[in-house]
């Protein structure tokens, strides 16, 4: 019988040495993983992935930045913030690390210890037209409008074509009642971005102060063709409805609101003050009772009125 030698490892073939051992991963290989997973949604185990590429490569600055953002995403804002802070110890000049953990602190509320990341970054990158934007959306939290003006028009002036910092920029003027610039801002910004649901909500807003009901209707319409599922959208075209008189449409506007999220407390008043003036006392004794059992004040006067005009106490 023939004996046959068994040789492990490498082998001979066609004049070209092949190695027969298993490929081990690089710490690379698991950080574009970690990426591939985040782009499909699959958090779990980008972090999975992230971590195995820290594991093997304790220096690898991206990857606890790219693992931060991944808990930042299922809102473990302390891990996201330590793995920024990683990233930064071993990368001082790392402007994405400085701008997710100033996002991180902004979700935390610590206000100003994400403007002096925000600012770091722009530091480290002054045409880092993100992180003016960032640090704008802070400022205005803080109520510093003309800091916070400002920043989104220095982001704009670095890239003109990013509708979200028209329409930030527009939400401060809107802050200000400076309702010219408001528009021009949120119209810019559905410009750039027609399916912008928010600005075309924003700029409803501004057409509804200014009284302008059949405008600020056709922005909120825009908002629910969108996305049908915005009770913002509902709420504020009913209350648009109401000041034109048209009380059907806004009855069927502040129900479709209660449909989407029953523990709406201050559409009852609203949908309770419609029915009143339709004359249909029961239904709107039966919002007044809703929404004071929810926990929303009934306005004292309407009460009054309810009374009067149905005949009843409560």
């Amino acid at each position: 019988m023939k004996r046959h030698s068994l040789h492990a490892g490498l082998v001979l073939i066609g004049g070209l040495l092949l190695s027969t051992g298993v490929y081990a991963a690089t710490a690379q290989d698991y950080f574009h993983s970690g990426n591939a997973y985040n782009r499909q949604g699959n958090i779990s185990q980008a972090i999975v992935a992230f971590t195995k590429a820290i594991e093997i490569n304790p220096n690898f600055a991206k990857a606890y930045n790219d693992r931060g953002v991944a808990y930042a995403k299922q809102g473990k804002l302390p891990q996201a913030i330590a793995d920024y802070t990683k990233a930064i110890e071993i990368n001082p000049k790392d402007v994405a690390a400085y701008n997710n953990r100033g996002n991180a602190y902004n979700m935390q509320g610590n206000l100003p210890k994400a403007i002096v990341d925000f600012t770091k970054a722009i530091e480290i990158k002054p045409n880092y037209a993100g992180a003016y934007n960032n640090r704008g959306n802070t400022y205005n939290m803080q109520g510093n409008w003309a800091q916070a003006i400002a920043d989104f028009t220095k982001a704009i002036n670095m890239n003109p074509n990013v509708a979200g910092a028209y329409h930030n920029r527009g939400n401060v003027y809107y802050k200000q009642s400076q309702w010219p610039a408001a528009i021009a801002d949120f119209t810019k910004a559905i410009t750039l971005k027609p399916n912008l649901k928010e600005a075309y909500i924003s700029r409803g807003l501004v057409y509804y102060r200014q009284g302008r009901w059949s405008q600020a209707i056709f922005d909120f319409t825009k908002a629910i063709e969108i996305n049908p599922n915005m009770p913002e959208a509902y709420g504020n075209r009913g209350n648009a409805f109401f000041k034109e008189g048209n009380l059907p449409q806004a009855i069927a506007d502040y129900t479709r609101v209660i449909a989407i999220n029953p523990l709406y407390a201050r559409i009852y008043n609203n949908r309770g003050l419609a029915y009143y003036s339709a004359k249909e006392y029961t239904k709107a004794w039966a919002d007044v009772h809703q929404a004071e059992k929810l926990g929303s004040p009934v306005n004292g006067d309407f009460i009054l009125a309810l009374k009067r005009a149905s005949g009843q106490d409560k």
